[in-house]
C-alpha cells in the first residue's frame, strides 16, 4: 500500500492476492513505458536495445583486433582493423545514445530508476570519451597498436559492462520501455 511519501502516493493502485503492488499501476511507470516518439520506437519494442549491439560489437571487436596486433609481428592491419571499429562504434554510440536519451525522458525523476539511467548514461559517455581519446593516440601511431590506447579501450569495455548490466536492470526490473503485463500476458494465452 502507498502512503505519503512513497512512490504512487495518492495513485490508483491495482494489488494481487497478498496486498502487493502489481503490474504499471503508477503513472511515473505507464508513462515510462511509452515511447517518447515514433524515433525511439514502437510501444513494447524499443529501438535503443537494438542500437547498442553496434557499439558494443563493433569496440568488443576491436579488443579482439588489439590483441591479435598486440602478439603479431606485423600489427599495422590489426591496428587498421581496430581503428575502423572503434569509429563504427562511435558512430553507432550516438545513435544509440540519442535513442536512449528518449527512453530515459520518459522515467519520472527523483525515482530509483531515473537515478540508475543516469549512471547508465554516465558510464556510456565516459566509454565514449575513452574509445576517441584512444582513437586518437591510434591514429597519431597508425602502424601499431599503442598501449595507452588499449588501456583506454579495456577500461571502456569494463565500464560497459557494467553499464550494459544496469540498462538490463532498467528494462528487466524495472520495465522501462517494455510493455505492460496485459499486453505480455496476451504472449501466453493458449488459443
Amino acid at each position: 500500500m502507498s502512503g505519503a511519501g512513497q512512490p504512487g502516493a495518492g495513485a490508483e493502485q491495482r494489488l494481487g492476492a497478498g496486498g502487493e503492488r502489481t503490474g504499471a499501476s503508477f503513472p511515473a511507470m505507464r508513462s515510462a513505458k511509452r515511447p517518447r516518439s515514433v524515433v525511439a520506437g514502437p510501444y513494447g519494442h524499443p529501438f535503443h536495445p537494438i542500437a547498442v549491439t553496434i557499439p558494443i560489437g563493433a569496440w568488443t571487436s576491436s579488443l579482439v583486433f588489439d590483441l591479435i596486433g598486440l602478439a603479431a609481428d606485423e600489427p599495422a592491419a590489426f591496428a587498421a582493423g581496430s581503428r575502423l571499429l572503434i569509429a563504427i562504434g562511435l558512430v553507432g554510440a550516438v545513435v544509440a545514445a540519442v535513442l536512449g536519451l528518449l527512453d530515459m525522458s520518459r522515467i519520472e525523476r527523483r525515482t530509483p530508476a531515473h537515478r540508475t539511467a543516469l549512471v547508465h548514461l554516465a558510464l556510456n559517455t565516459t566509454a565514449i570519451i575513452l574509445f576517441s581519446l584512444g582513437l586518437v593516440v591510434r591514429l597519431l601511431d597508425a602502424g601499431r597498436i599503442p598501449a595507452v590506447a588499449f588501456v583506454l579501450s579495456l577500461i571502456a569495455a569494463a565500464g560497459l559492462t557494467v553499464s550494459g548490466w544496469l540498462g538490463g536492470k532498467l528494462s528487466y526490473r524495472w520495465g522501462v520501455r517494455v510493455a505492460d503485463e496485459q499486453t505480455q500476458r496476451e504472449g501466453f494465452e493458449a488459443r
